[in-house]
C-alpha cells in the first residue's frame, strides 16, 4: 500500500502533460490518510483543483469510517470491486505529489524510505474520487479519494511489494477523459519506469502523521546497516 506521500513544492503553477493549474497551498511533507489534500478532477471537460479527504467513502456507505480501509485500491481488482468500480468508470482523478514513503522491515524495526524523481519534479498518482452525503448532518457532503497501487518496479521492490500508480505524461489525459475505454484504462495502471525513481532513507518521524515539517524529507544514515539489496542506493 501507499500510506504517506509528499507535496513539498507548495504553492505554484503546476504542469501535468498539457494541464496547467494553480495551487495556493503550503508545502506538505507527510500527507497521511484522513487528511485533506489537493486532487485534480474534470468538470464539464475542464481540469479543476479540489481538496478532498484521503480515504474513499463510497456513495452507498452508511458510515464514513469505511474510508480508513479504502486509502488504496488495487489496480488488478478496481474494475470489479464494489467500493471502487463506479469511481473507476466515472470519477477518476490525478493526485499531485513529489514523493512517497514506504517502510522496509529491517530486523525488528522498520526503516522508512522516500521515493522521488531524480529531478525532484512533481508527478501525478492515478486516483479515484467519490462524493458522499451524510444523512445525519443535514446532507453535509464529503468528497474523498483513493490511490491506485500496482506491482513495484525495481527501485521499490527491495522495500515493498506494492507501489502507487504514477501516470506517465501520455496517460494523464486518457485517465481524466470520461470516454476512455475500460481496456485502455487498465493499460495505464502499470509500474512507473525504474529509471524515473530514486530512493533514500528518512527519519522514522514520518510514521507519526502529526510530524509535518521539512525534516521529514531529509536524508539520514540508517541506525541499522542497509540490506545488501539496498547497498549503494543511499544518497
Amino acid at each position: 500500500m501507499c500510506g504517506r506521500y509528499t507535496l513539498a513544492p507548495g504553492q505554484g503553477n503546476w504542469e501535468f502533460a498539457d494541464i496547467r493549474i494553480q495551487w495556493d497551498g503550503k508545502p506538505r511533507y507527510n500527507i497521511a490518510p484522513s487528511q485533506r489534500a489537493p486532487v485534480i478532477i474534470t468538470e464539464r471537460g475542464i481540469p479543476v483543483l479540489r481538496e478532498m479527504r484521503w480515504g474513499l467513502v463510497p456513495s452507498w456507505a452508511t458510515d464514513p469510517k469505511i474510508g480508513f480501509s479504502l486509502v488504496n485500491a488495487r489496480s488488478e481488482s478496481v474494475a470489479t470491486k464494489p467500493a471502487f468500480r463506479g469511481a473507476f468508470r466515472h470519477r477518476r482523478c490525478l493526485v499531485p505529489a513529489d514523493g512517497f514513503y514506504e517502510w522496509q522491515t529491517v530486523g525488528k524495526s522498520k526503516q522508512p524510505w522516500r521515493f522521488v524523481r531524480p529531478d525532484r519534479q512533481l508527478f501525478a498518482f492515478a486516483g479515484l474520487w467519490e462524493c458522499w452525503t451524510d444523512p445525519l448532518r443535514s446532507g453535509e457532503i464529503l468528497e474523498s479519494f483513493s490511490l491506485l497501487t500496482t506491482v513495484p518496479n525495481e527501485t521499490v521492490l527491495p522495500v515493498h511489494d506494492r507501489m502507487p500508480v504514477i501516470l506517465e505524461n501520455d496517460g494523464i489525459g486518457p485517465w481524466l477523459e470520461p470516454s476512455t475505454s475500460p481496456q485502455d484504462l487498465e493499460g495505464l495502471l502499470r509500474s512507473y519506469p525504474t529509471a524515473h525513481l530514486i530512493r533514500y532513507p528518512v527519519s522514522d518521524r514520518v510514521g507519526n502523521p502529526r510530524n509535518e515539517g521539512p525534516d521529514c524529507i531529509d536524508p539520514i544514515v540508517p541506525s541499522s546497516p542497509a540490506p545488501a539489496s539496498l547497498q549503494g542506493e543511499l544518497l
